[in-house]
Parts: C-alpha cells; sequence; structure tokens
C-alpha cells in the first residue's frame, strides 16, 4: 500500500489499523529546538478521541501518545519524530457479521477487489482512527507555527446552517460544547438533532468551517502546488470528506468580477476577502477561510441489502460503535492538516531566497 506519507519537508508517515495494536507514526522533517508542549498535544487528542460526549461513538479510548525518538528535554532535536498510541478497547468481534460481506459506501468492496485481502475489524487502515496520528503531527506543526492562530468549528449539521460569517462569531466558544458550534443557541439545536439521528439508528453529515489568521504573505508554489490545491488535498484526504470550498467558493460564481475583486488597501492588504487570503495560489496575508463537508457515517444501526464475497444479495445490519454524525470529532482533524500544510510550505520558503 502506497500513500500513507503526507508532506514535502515537514512529512508525517503513519501506520496502523483500528483493531491492531497500536497507531501512530514517525514525522520527519521538523526543525530541532521547538519547546514542545506535550500537553497541548494531549489535548488536541483528547478533542478528537472517541467517547467524550453522548453524541459520538462510545469506543472508550484514552488515545494517550507514547514518544520514542526525536525529543529531548522538552525541546526537538531535528532527527524523526516517533510515535504510537495504543489501542485498548477493540471490539473486534462486533465485525465479524461483514468478515465475508461488503458494507454499502465504504471501502470494503474496493480493498478486497485491490489488495486480494482485507481487515475487516472496524475497516482495518481505512478506519478514522487513523486520523489521531494526524493530530499528533499537526499539534506538533501548531507549535512550530507560532504566531498564526488556526480555528476550525462546525457551522452546519444536516440542514441546520450558521449562517453567520465567522469574523461575527466568538471562536472561544467553540470548545464549550458537545457540537463545537460557536453560536450556543444554534450548537443546543444541533446537539438535539444529532441525538435524535442517533436515536433512529442513522447518521447526518455536516459543514466545519476552518480559520488560519495571521498567515505571512508567501506560502504556495504557484503552479501545481498552489496552497489552496494542498489544503483542498490535506482535506479530502480525511474519511467521509465529500467537498472543499475556500474564500467565495461556489458562492462567488453568482458575483460580477467586478464585485468579487477584493480591492487593495495602501499597505497591501484588501478591503473585502473572496480571495480567502489565497491568491495565485499564494497567501497574500488576509486569513485564509474554507469549508469542508463531511457525508454521514457510512455505517447505521439498521437493516440493509448488500452483497457477500461472491457477488449473492445478502441481509445484515450495521452494529458496533459509531458516530452519528463525525463533525464533532473532526474539528481538530481539519486544524491539524491545515497545520501540516502550512508547516510545510513555510519550511519550503526557507529554500528559496536567502
Amino acid at each position: 500500500m502506497a500513500g500513507n506519507t503526507f508532506g514535502t519537508i515537514f512529512r508525517v508517515s503513519t501506520f496502523g489499523e483500528s483493531h491492531g495494536k497500536a497507531i501512530g507514526g514517525v514525522i520527519d522533517g521538523c526543525p530541532s529546538g521547538i519547546e514542545l508542549d506535550l500537553e497541548a498535544i494531549q489535548y488536541d487528542l483528547d478533542r478528537r478521541k472517541p467517547g467524550q460526549s453522548a453524541i459520538v461513538t462510545q469506543r472508550k479510548e484514552p488515545d494517550e501518545v507514547e514518544f520514542f525518538s526525536g525529543i529531548f528535554e522538552g525541546k526537538t532535536t531535528g532527527t524523526p519524530i516517533g510515535f504510537a498510541i495504543h489501542n485498548t478497547n477493540q471490539k473486534s468481534k462486533d465485525y465479524g457479521h461483514i468478515k465475508d460481506s461488503y458494507r454499502p459506501s465504504h471501502a470494503d468492496y474496493v480493498y478486497d477487489k485491490k489488495y486480494g485481502f482485507r481487515d475487516y475489524r472496524g475497516g482495518g487502515r481505512s478506519s478514522a482512527r487513523e486520523t489521531a496520528s494526524r493530530v499528533v503531527a499537526g499539534a506538533i506543526a501548531k507549535q512550530f507555527l507560532k504566531g498564526i492562530e488556526i480555528q476550525a468549528y462546525v457551522s452546519q449539521v444536516g440542514d441546520m446552517k450558521l449562517d453567520k460569517d465567522y469574523k461575527d462569531l466568538d471562536l472561544s466558544l467553540t470548545e464549550s460544547n458537545a457540537v463545537r458550534c460557536p453560536d450556543p443557541e444554534m450548537a443546543m439545536k444541533m446537539e438535539e438533532y444529532i441525538k435524535s439521528i442517533k436515536k433512529a439508528g442513522d447518521t447526518i453529515g455536516g459543514i466545519i468551517t476552518c480559520v488560519a489568521k495571521n498567515v505571512p504573505i508567501g506560502l504556495g508554489e504557484p503552479v501545481f502546488d498552489k496552497l489552496h490545491a494542498e489544503l483542498g488535498k490535506a482535506m479530502l484526504s480525511i474519511n467521509a470528506v465529500k467537498g472543499f470550498e475556500y474564500g467565495s467558493g461556489f458562492e462567488g460564481v453568482k458575483m460580477k468580477g467586478s464585485d468579487h475583486n477584493d480591492q487593495f488597501n495602501s499597505d497591501g492588504s484588501t478591503i473585502t476577502n473572496y480571495s480567502g487570503g489565497i491568491q495565485g495560489g499564494i497567501s497574500n496575508g488576509m486569513d485564509i477561510y474554507f469549508n469542508v463537508a463531511f457525508k454521514p457515517v457510512a455505517t447505521v444501526i439498521q437493516g440493509y441489502e448488500t452483497i457477500d464475497k461472491e457477488g449473492n444479495k445478502v441481509q445484515a445490519q450495521g452494529k458496533g460503535r459509531h458516530d452519528p454524525c463525525v463533525v464533532p470529532r473532526a474539528v481538530p482533524i481539519v486544524e491539524a492538516m491545515t497545520a501540516m500544510v502550512l508547516a510545510d510550505y513555510a519550511l519550503l520558503n526557507r529554500t528559496i531566497k536567502l
């Protein structure tokens, strides 16, 4: 299996399966001398971990990260940072019913056809549990990117949409509720809706909005490696993501160019920011903001029809512990991938001029 490494200079390679002994990774290219706040890394992992509220999967995992290399006396050494997160609460028997059949909209079928073999326990390598390793790498990238603020939040669940610009929200309230929506009234409505979806044995999708502030001018390469292209790749690599838009996004097609153009202030900043902080594939110093759409989780705790390995139609039912809506736990994942992209481009910028 290829494709387990992300980044050019700041690189992370992840390993492990949902029901294996551990998941983890190796971070390569991290500069030396970064004083790490290990509690901040664990904090981001705690934001992603299962069992944290009534509206997420009830798999109970402490998700405590153990570092093996690359850190000495609280600082990065510049050598590869190896780490692992041990799995402690697997219930592999919950997946025995799909050993010889495929769950609709999961990776089961394509894994079997591509590799001729698959780990059916919790989805194996295709499980979203892999993203915990990304959160570790992203938390370290955040500490390298001192001064840059990265904040993601839930802006939509199903058709319940927060119709407010991020500048009109108090983003410090994001962690004040289980949904991670910075509007308390909407958060309460979203939470009740997710609970009703869970009770029905179904799932629902949503949107996460992410904002990166104080990004310096000049991050991104202007042809194939545009900053927004790499952000898009990063977000689309996250499990269940179906869409990415930045700046004015799809709504921008409704505007005339004369209205959509971001006019300059004398200091080079712009009056509007429909560009989403990126022009020509390069950051322009304005806020970078984008939306990430997540589909409903594929496992529904209901009966369904599917096929087995021989192509026979069979009846099955979803079992196990699953999120009724993935977006509350995906907020730190979106932040982590954003941080890794920005860290990578910040290091690339060090190579282009004296």
